[in-house]
């Protein structure tokens, strides 16, 4: 792959564009304050940000000595060996696969609620679908600086209206309720509103920062992998945490503590009305238009990353040529540099996914956008699954790599290393845990859906799948048994 493509800022542009803070915001935070923590919504997201900063010193101090493209599958293979480190390479390859496909599902749905609000005709949402998909099969199809460029564009100006807005409501001293300092309250964050529930808060919380951890992903891309990447990760999730804080709670201050908590459970008909009321009040009906406009693209920039991400999974287990039928997944494009086989079969892949929603899965009454409610949904619940699994087994692979193996022992310590990890590991389990024993209120209206009832079956079984090939490998192919999870870049030399 073409090496020193991205330098620490595209990093932290390529991956920030991939937790999508608009997209995150606008479709997340309805359901924290609607069916969570209420107007604790604000502290549910610090109490987010400590849990994964100590995730991230542990996974942190892994990338200053392996740099792979599949991060989770050569750090977790290092650390617990290469029956584990498959398992997880296959769920978090899944986890980024169908994440393509969940962020198409919203592209679409903003997409063509945006085109009929400016008065243009009403099409299905598969049209804007397919033109997300062809946009992005094109952009991943070229080297990496290109979409690095794209997302940069997309990233500065949603996060800036999210600021104008919430700079706004803080300026003017709140809604009817003043500023509302108490929602920063860390008990408040644990205190769920009338018919909700703590976990659902915490879930939608967790699921905002999915993809900051993307940023080992790029490090065979990127310049000084070792020093960038562990940088660059614990600065995306500081500056996400800050900015998702502050964003929710200036946007119940900006409606009030009553109106923000009906408006989130539809008393407008659109729980989205939570931001572009209070954007077209305080800062004015351009600012709300531009807002629904930066939705699209912030969705679009987040499908983009995740296609990259995905792309990336794929071309590093088709690299090591464990079978012949993935085999071609590990070429890169002679000008391009880029894993455009990878990149095509995940097209591919979206392309599916998103025609099986669309053929296969009706609308009800209760859930009439199948592009938001069905595909949106139900793969954000997949995917999130699988990225809190592989999390929580990275995190101890942290302790058996630096303690059990006793490597690096510059780096080995009984905080970083250790207790870090160990917490992060609770943590991400916890969480795991929350999301299986609330399935079907996560889903919402969509629990109808055969995906649904797969979902936990998939997660899983992607697993064992990986597991049992490797243990098949070890009895029958020593030689490509030995080549799981070998690829990785340490200082500046190939192993």
């Amino acid at each position: 792959m073409r090496t020193g493509a991205l330098g620490m800022w595209g990093v932290v542009f390529t991956v920030l564009a991939t937790a999508a803070p608009i997209t995150a915001m606008t479709g997340n935070v309805p359901i924290a304050i609607g069916s969570g923590a209420g107007t604790g919504t604000p502290a549910t997201f610090i109490f987010c940000t400590a849990v994964l900063v100590i995730f991230t010193i542990g996974y942190s101090a892994m990338a200053r000595h392996i740099t792979a493209t599949g991060a989770f599958y050569g750090f977790v293979t290092r650390g617990l060996g290469r029956v584990a480190g498959l398992a997880s390479g296959l769920i978090a390859t899944l986890a980024y696969v169908v994440f393509e496909g969940s962020l198409i599902g919203i592209f679409a749905s903003f997409f063509k609620t945006d085109v009929e609000t400016f008065g243009g005709p009403k099409l299905s949402w598969i049209v804007y679908a397919l033109v997300g998909i062809l946009a992005i099969a094109v952009l991943g199809y070229f080297d990496i600086e290109l979409s690095g460029k794209v997302l940069g564009v997309f990233l500065v100006a949603e996060v800036l209206i999210l600021l104008l807005m919430g700079g706004s409501v803080l300026f003017h001293g709140g809604g009817p309720d003043g500023l509302m300092t108490g929602s920063l309250d860390p008990a408040r964050g644990f205190t769920a509103v009338a018919g909700g529930s703590v976990a659902i808060g915490l879930f939608f919380g967790f699921w905002s920062w999915v993809g900051f951890e993307t940023t080992a992903v790029y490090g065979e891309e990127s310049r000084n992998p070792t020093r960038i990447i562990p940088r660059a990760t614990l600065l995306v999730v500081i500056a996400l945490g800050a900015l998702y804080t502050f964003v929710s709670w200036m946007t119940i201050a900006g409606n009030g503590a009553h109106n923000a908590v009906t408006i989130a459970q539809g008393s407008t008909g659109n729980p989205f009305d939570l931001f572009f009321g209070i954007t077209q009040k305080f800062v004015g009906v351009w600012a709300k238009d531009l807002y629904q406009v930066l939705a699209v693209t912030g969705s679009f920039a987040c499908a983009l990353a995740f296609h990259n991400s995905a792309s990336r999974y794929l071309y590093a287990i088709g690299r090591e040529g464990l079978h012949k039928a993935v085999t071609p997944l590990g070429a890169t494009h002679d000008k391009h540099r880029s894993p455009w086989v990878a990149s095509i079969v995940q097209s591919v892949i979206t392309l599916l996914i998103t025609l099986y929603f669309f053929l296969f899965q009706a609308p009800s009454k209760a859930a009439p956008d199948v592009a938001y409610y069905y595909q949106f949904g139900l793969l954000a619940i997949m995917g999130t699954m699988g990225i809190l699994i592989v999390q929580a087994i990275c995190s101890v692979s942290v302790i058996w790599y630096f303690h059990a193996g006793k490597r690096h022992p510059e780096t080995r310590s009984w905080w970083r290393t250790l207790l870090c990890p160990a917490v992060g590991a609770a943590g991400m389990a916890y969480v795991v845990y929350l999301l299986f024993s609330n399935l079907s209120f996560a889903a919402g209206a969509a629990s109808d859906s055969p995906v649904y009832t797969l979902t936990p079956y998939l997660v899983i079984g992607v697993g064992v799948l990986g597991a049992v090939t490797a243990l098949v490998l070890r009895s029958t192919d020593r030689a490509r048994y030995e080549q799981i999870g070998s690829t990785v870049l340490a200082e500046s030399h190939e192993r």
